[in-house]
């Protein structure tokens, strides 16, 4: 069966009504029907589109499922709901416009749909599912919208034609795995509303070479940014208390991470095959202990990274010395290690005070005003 033609009086499609027809190609679905049950078109590996009507209110589970030629999908403005798997490897299956009204997608939604480049989510949708777009390896942006408090487990794994992302200020928490693999993800801004980062959300996310942790987060969980590859250094903030195990092991480019006295616990292989870093600590701190006993390279910080002036806070004050050095000079400026200032304002440790550094010491600065 190539095709279907489903009498104007039908107002319901049944549990696998449709299930595994793998010839059919073309379905038209009469505007009377109000319901599509679960796993109605699953497995129709065949089925290149299809209009859903208006009426439809919501997309069960695995509705769609496995329909791997499936390359456009028209969805009404009455569908308010989209079910665990409803588009899962849908493989083909190149963009999709998500109407106003969506309020959730549940879990596994898109995952494994490989074609899918960007998507829009509306400002309805209210919660994002376990999986839901996990190994869509062709996405390289999504809008989420500040109606969204958490991001859940793998929500973004392998993602890996991700480069960047904006997470919402409404966003609370980042699940686990949330962003794991995602292998062209350069950066990331994670917003003072975020208090947890789960086990190895950033894992092998091997282009990213900034990540900036805020001041609202206690705690970076074990593997969070293991393989992290290209990350060059990373500062952590003054409330967080703990480390957790493997939290940056194969992290092979990381040379700095500046580590405040607020840190009592460093968990087993924190930073197990990271053999460039030098951590950056105060004196008498656990941190510096830590370093001792791992036989791991460290330098005293006498002042915070940014503080140029070195009056203990990082303000714009401090913006004004780095650039005036980088516009008097013209060049990249070497850091001479007997001037502690140039220390403190090579913020991305490459061995030189550029314009770079005074950018960095600028996002510090503003962070600290808003």
């Amino acid at each position: 069966m190539t095709s279907v033609a489903i009498p104007e009086n039908v107002t319901s499609l049944g549990w696998h009504c449709f299930s595994g027809c793998s010839s059919l190609t073309s379905v038209a679905i009469p505007e009377n029907v109000t319901s599509i049950e679960e796993s109605c078109f699953e497995n129709c590996s065949s089925l290149t589109s299809v209009t859903i009507p208006e009426g439809v209110t919501s997309l069960s589970n695995f509705c769609f499922e496995n329909c791997s030629s499936l390359t456009s999908v028209t969805i009404p403005k009455s569908v308010t709901s989209f079910g665990e798997s409803c588009f899962r490897d849908c493989s083909s299956l190149t963009s999709i416009t998500i109407p106003e009204g969506v309020t959730s997608f549940k879990d596994y939604c898109f995952k494994g749909c490989s074609s899918l480049t960007s998507i829009i989510i509306p400002k309805s949708v209210t919660s994002l599912g376990i999986n839901c777009f996990d190994e869509c390896s062709s996405l390289k942006s999504v809008t989420i919208p500040e109606s969204i408090t958490s991001l859940e487990f793998s929500c973004f794994s392998e993602c890996s034609s991700l480069k960047s992302i904006t997470i919402p200020k409404s966003v609370t928490s980042l699940g686990s795995g949330c962003f794991s693999w995602c292998s062209s993800l350069e950066s990331v801004t994670i917003p003072k509303s975020v208090t947890s980062i789960g086990d190895y959300c950033f894992e092998g996310c091997s282009s990213l070479k900034r990540v900036t942790i805020p001041e609202s987060v206690t705690s970076v969980e074990w593997l969070c940014f293991r393989g992290c590859s290209s990350l060059t250094s990373i500062e952590i903030p003054e409330s967080v208390t703990s480390l957790r195990g493997h939290c940056f092991e194969r992290c092979s480019s990381l040379k700095s991470v500046t580590i405040p006295k607020s840190v009592t616990e460093i968990g087993p292989d924190c930073f197990f095959y990271s053999d460039n870093v030098i951590i950056r600590c105060n004196s008498g701190s656990y941190a510096e202990r830590y370093a001792k006993e791992n036989n791991l390279k460290y330098v005293i910080m006498a002042q915070k990274m940014g503080d140029a002036d070195g009056d203990g806070e990082i303000t714009f004050s401090d913006v004004t010395d780095a650039f005036e050095i980088v516009l008097n000079t013209g060049n990249p400026l070497p850091v001479d290690m007997k001037e502690e200032y140039m220390i403190y304002m090579d913020m991305d440790d490459d061995g030189y005070v550029t314009a770079n550094d005074a950018a960095l010491i600028n996002e510090k600065a503003k962070r600290k005003t808003e």
